[in-house]
């Protein structure tokens, strides 16, 4: 299927953002995106113009509220006026990037695991975790089609797993959960696992964003950093301002310990998202988008 899509969008920018950890470029140039059952493979053909591997129906009901198509981030950055250089600089570098709506689960498991791990390390622990007691999403993507009736090449066949459920994780069991790299975020992760049992998620969008905040504070080991990535990307609650060791850098270096982001009122999240960008390529150049961390 073909898809034109006139506002800010870039895959390799949305990809390295550092939002979602199973998103891959493959060797055909196509983008890799996943989230619960669903994969997606993503290849822009021209200006404006993609290329997917999914059908009309899928991409209405999921890849469009994923990749947040309704909300015009054009607009957003072009109403942006800052006093502040960093910030009108990283809203111009981060054009392209949009913040996804995931699978609050996925989300809140992943984000718990990134404290004070590297994003390399982050997508390594997250696909060990799906290898280990994921289901498949289908057994080779090879005999899907792919766009206008091609099939994706053999550089692009893959076994893919879908992250696991809650009760999943349960049954796998804590040895073999612990062995997919965790080490002290184990109990934490366990412990998201039995509370979630009793959690409606799908709900929970229903909360206000203080409600919301507060209902994933209540996880153990969850604290308002975490939270906040919830509320941002699996709820698309674009006010909220996750503060990261990067983003503290940037109030404390770039905005003279001033904190900048209740000033943009509901689309704070957004702005957060661009100077993150921003500052781990341009903070670290020699480590670059690859390896640092969302802790």
């Amino acid at each position: 299927m073909i898809i034109r899509i006139e506002d800010d969008f870039d895959l390799e920018k949305i990809m390295v953002s550092g939002q979602c950890f199973r998103a891959r470029k493959m060797n055909s140039g196509a983008y890799r995106f996943i989230t619960g059952s669903h994969i997606l493979y993503i290849k822009e053909t021209s200006d404006c113009e993609f290329e997917c591997s999914c059908s009309e129906d899928e991409w209405s009901a999921v890849w469009h509220p994923y990749f947040d198509l309704d909300r015009d981030y054009r607009a957003v950055r072009e109403k942006i006026r800052c006093e502040n250089e960093f910030i009108n600089h990283a809203v111009e570098m981060g054009k392209g990037i949009r913040v996804l709506r995931q699978d609050p689960w996925e989300t809140l498991v992943t984000f718990i695991i990134s404290q004070r791990k590297s994003i390399p390390s982050i997508a390594a622990c997250v696909e060990k975790i799906a290898e280990t007691a994921g289901k498949p999403v289908f057994a080779d993507t090879c005999t899907k089609e792919y766009g206008t009736g091609e099939r994706i090449g053999t550089e692009d066949c893959e076994n893919v797993r879908r992250f696991p459920s809650p009760e999943e994780i349960l049954a796998a069991g804590e040895e073999r959960i612990a062995a997919c790299g965790l080490g002290y975020r184990l109990p934490y992760v366990m412990s998201a696992a039995e509370k979630a049992l009793t959690i409606d998620f799908e709900a929970l969008d229903l909360l206000n964003d203080e409600e919301l905040f507060d209902a994933f504070t209540e996880f153990y080991g969850v604290g308002k950093k975490i939270s906040n990535c919830v509320c941002l990307f699996a709820y698309g609650r674009v006010s909220r301002v996750p503060v990261d060791t990067w983003i503290d850098k940037v109030i404390r270096e770039d905005c003279g310990g001033c904190d900048p982001f209740p000033g943009f009122g509901e689309v704070a999240g957004i702005i957060q998202q661009y100077a993150f960008y921003c500052a781990r390529l341009e903070k670290d150049p020699g480590q670059g988008k690859r390896d640092k961390s969302r802790t």
